[in-house]
């Protein structure tokens, strides 16, 4: 399926926040009008994405990548969506890392050749289908965590018969209490022997997620990373790598919090028996936000290398003000990420006139209400439109379908459709 297909998709009742008149129109008729995004007919509540914002970050990614040398496969799972997979791979990166074989599908479905799934992948239909997927086509380049000896002989029984060999790392646990990996080095090494003894998987590298070290600080995560990159040397030192015969040593981490961490302590790695792919996997970057990451981001730390712009904002209208002390809009759990942090009141919109959303907070979510407070004298009105900031760009893009990308003066030249 190419980009191009879904500008065909018909705009309908399934794509909330679109403009009721816009029914019928292709995704394509509507982006050619233009329209406003305060003037044009949308509906609140409404998630939109800045243009210039997104584009900004994009770019500032794929030149810190480059800076340090790093290949890139930011993880798709926060937007999954195809056209951003695009501009991804447009601005430099290596290939897109994926979490569950759903997600596999829909990056191949669009013609992603290289994905890294970030997971140790058992279930004998998904690996039937991405075996098929191999065989079928030469180009594509498929790596797997492995972090069990048991996970590897469910995979080898899944996979006998296959043309070619399944392409793995080893993942090494960020720590005790931490998510999935193999807690130990011991143990590392007997996931690698299970791989050798297979002739379906074919042992490229290690890798790990540093956003799990336990109590998280720069000493933590750097001491980590250098235990990732022993093993693979040492992985390398006893041949593990030969009997398999890679053209390159996959080393990956980087989450969205550590990546100068990860790029620091891969530009120690010393000289292995060949080339080593150094695979950064950051993916909130794309639209960043206005909580978690805008507190967490490395660029904080290294405000020399630039620094991310938050793209979301969420547009929502005041239904109702009981009492000057309180209002309510019209947006809710179902439309704003919650999990991390509640969103943040930044601008009021009433008619063409735009300010800051000056003492109003976000207090509490119901299914289609947020809860503000006001404090005294705040100048809010029902029929206003407030601008939300929201925190974790992962739960933010998976409750809209089709976003449109909007201009700073609110002209809307895109609509980024969404697959979860």
């Amino acid at each position: 399926m190419s980009l191009a297909r879904l500008a065909e998709d018909r705009v309908d009742h399934r794509f909330k926040g679109l403009p009721p008149d816009a029914d019928g129109l292709s995704v394509a008729e509507l982006t050619a009008q233009r329209r406003n995004l305060f003037t044009g007919g949308f509906t609140t509540p409404l998630l939109a994405l800045s243009a210039e914002r997104l584009e900004h970050n994009l770019a500032l990614m794929e030149t810190y990548a480059a800076r340090h040398g790093l290949a890139f496969a930011p993880h798709g799972k926060t937007t999954m969506a195809p056209q951003l997979f695009r501009r991804q791979i447009d601005h430099g990166a290596w290939g897109i890392t994926l979490a569950v074989p759903h997600q596999v599908r829909v990056a191949r479905a669009f013609g992603i050749e290289r994905i890294f799934l970030a997971n140790e992948l058992v279930d004998p239909a998904a690996l039937k289908w991405i075996a098929a997927e191999l065989d079928t086509d030469p180009a594509f380049r498929f790596i797997c965590y492995v972090d069990s000896v048991r996970g590897v002989e469910l995979m080898d029984a899944a996979l006998r018969g296959a043309a070619r060999p399944l392409d793995v790392v080893v993942e090494l646990a960020a720590g005790e209490g931490a998510r999935t990996g193999v807690r130990t080095e011991a143990e590392c090494a007997a996931v690698a022997d299970a791989v050798a003894a297979t002739g379906t998987l074919r042992l490229v590298g290690v890798a790990g997620y540093e956003g799990e070290v336990p109590g998280a600080d720069p000493e933590r995560v750097h001491t980590w990373l250098r235990r990732l990159v022993a093993l693979a040397a040492d992985f390398d030192k006893a041949g593990r790598f030969t009997a398999a015969g890679p053209d390159e040593i996959v080393i990956s981490a980087g989450g969205s919090a550590w990546f100068d961490a990860v790029a620091d302590v891969f530009a120690e790695i010393p000289e292995l028996s060949r080339p080593v792919l150094k695979l950064l996997r950051s993916g909130a970057y794309v639209s960043h936000d206005d909580g978690h990451y805008r507190k967490v981001t490395p660029f904080n730390r290294i405000p020399e290398e630039g620094a991310l712009e938050p793209a979301f904002r969420l547009w929502t209208q005041v239904v109702s003000r009981p009492s000057p002390e309180q209002a309510f809009t019209n947006a809710g759990k179902r439309d704003a990420a919650h999990d991390l942090d509640l969103p943040f009141p930044q601008v009021v919109r009433r008619g063409d006139t735009e300010r800051p959303a000056t003492g109003i907070e976000v207090t509490a979510l119901s299914d289609q209400h947020a809860w503000l407070r006001t404090a005294a004298g705040a100048d809010l009105e029902v029929g206003d439109w407030l601008g939300l900031g929201l925190s974790h760009p992962c739960t933010s893009f998976d409750k809209w379908q089709l976003i449109p990308v909007a201009q700073a003066d609110g002209t809307v030249v895109e609509y980024i459709r969404t697959f979860f």
